[in-house]
C-alpha cells in the first residue's frame, strides 16, 4: 500500500496562488510597488480643500487627516485646519489641543495670526495642523456679531500663506457636519470641496442640499469654489449594496469621483486612538494603501481649471 502523501500545511495552502488570501497579498504588493515607483507632481500654487458632508459618520475627519498624511509622506508640505469643535483631526495628528492651547478659535475670533496657532504634527516632517479646542463650540454665536464674519478664516489663511517662508502645497479644512458659520468660513476659505460619501444606504441623502448650499456660497461669497473631488469610503466589495451605491455615485458625478475607494478597515478605525493616522500606524494595510492611492490621484489630477 502506497504511503499517504502529507497534506500541505495551512501556511502553504494560504500562500498558494489560487487562494483569496494569496491574491489579496499579491494585489497589495503590486499596489505598494506602483505607489513607490511614481513621484507625485506638486502644485505650483497652494490647493485649499474643504472636506465636507452634512451627513455625519461618512469618514470626513478620517479622510482629511489620512489624505493630508499621505501627501506629506509623498513630500508635500501640508496644513490641516481643524474647524470641528470635537477636535478629532487634532487628536489623530497628535497635536496639543487642550483648552488653553492657541487654536483656530483664536485665529477666527481674536485675529491671532495662523503662524501663532500652527503646530507641527509628529506624523511627518512636512505635516502641520491648526488645532481646535473646546472654545470653538461657542464660536458660532460669537461670529454673529463680528465684521466680515464669513471671511475671517480666508483672510487669516491667505495672509499666512502669502507670508510663509516655505510654500504649502495643500491645505485641508475639516469642518463640522452642519451648515453654520464655521462651515461657511471653511467654504469661503477654500477653492475646492472634497466630499466623502460612504458606500451605504442613504449615501446620497442630503447631498443635493449640500450641493445647493455650495452653489449659493459660490454665487454670493466665493466665486472660485468648486466641487472637485468625491471619495467613496467604507466600501465593502463583497456586498451588492456597496457596489450599487458606488455605481450610483459614479453615474451622478462621473468626473469628480476618484477611482480609488476606501475600504472598511479596522486599522483605519484604530489609528486615531493612538494619536496617529493609518498612514503611519499601519503603512502596509489595505486602508493605508487606499488613502495613498487617493492622495496620488488628487495630486495627479491637479486643481480644476
Amino acid at each position: 500500500m502506497a504511503a499517504q502523501q502529507p497534506r500541505p500545511s495551512a501556511t502553504k495552502r494560504a500562500f498558494d496562488e489560487e487562494t483569496p488570501l494569496a491574491r489579496e497579498i499579491a494585489d497589495l504588493t503590486r499596489r505598494r510597488q506602483q505607489l513607490a515607483a511614481d513621484a507625485l507632481p506638486m502644485p505650483k500654487s497652494t490647493r485649499i480643500f474643504t472636506v465636507a458632508n452634512q451627513k455625519g459618520g461618512v469618514g470626513k475627519t478620517t479622510t482629511t487627516v489620512n489624505l493630508a498624511a499621505a501627501l506629506a509622506r509623498a513630500g508635500a508640505r501640508v496644513l490641516v485646519i481643524d474647524l470641528d469643535p470635537q477636535g478629532n483631526a487634532s487628536t489623530a495628528l497628535g497635536v496639543e489641543h487642550r483648552s488653553e492651547t492657541v487654536s483656530v478659535y483664536d485665529v477666527i475670533i481674536n485675529d491671532v495670526p495662523v503662524a501663532e496657532a500652527i503646530q507641527k504634527s509628529p506624523e511627518f516632517a512636512a505635516l502641520y495642523c491648526v488645532p481646535a479646542t473646546i472654545h470653538l463650540a461657542g464660536a458660532e454665536i460669537e461670529l454673529v456679531s463680528l465684521v466680515a464674519r464669513e471671511q475671517r478664516l480666508r483672510r487669516a489663511l491667505d495672509t499666512f500663506l502669502d507670508e510663509s517662508p516655505e510654500p504649502f502645497h495643500f491645505v485641508f479644512i475639516d469642518c463640522p457636519p452642519s451648515l453654520g458659520l464655521l462651515t461657511i468660513n471653511a467654504f469661503v476659505a477654500a477653492r475646492e470641496v472634497l466630499i466623502p460619501i460612504q458606500c451605504e444606504y442613504y449615501a446620497l441623502e442630503g447631498l443635493s442640499q449640500l450641493l445647493k448650499n455650495i452653489e449659493l456660497i459660490e454665487k454670493h461669497l466665493n466665486p472660485t469654489l468648486s466641487v472637485s473631488t468625491i471619495l467613496l469610503t467604507m466600501y465593502d466589495g463583497r456586498t451588492n449594496l456597496a457596489n450599487q451605491v458606488a455605481q450610483d455615485v459614479r453615474d451622478h458625478f462621473p468626473s469628480e469621483v476618484l477611482n480609488a475607494v476606501i475600504p472598511r478597515s479596522v486599522r483605519i478605525s484604530e489609528a486615531p486612538s493612538y494619536g496617529q493616522t493609518v498612514i503611519s500606524y499601519d503603512t502596509n494595510s489595505p486602508g493605508s494603501i487606499s488613502y495613498l492611492e487617493a492622495a496620488a490621484e488628487i495630486a495627479r489630477r491637479g486643481a480644476p481649471a
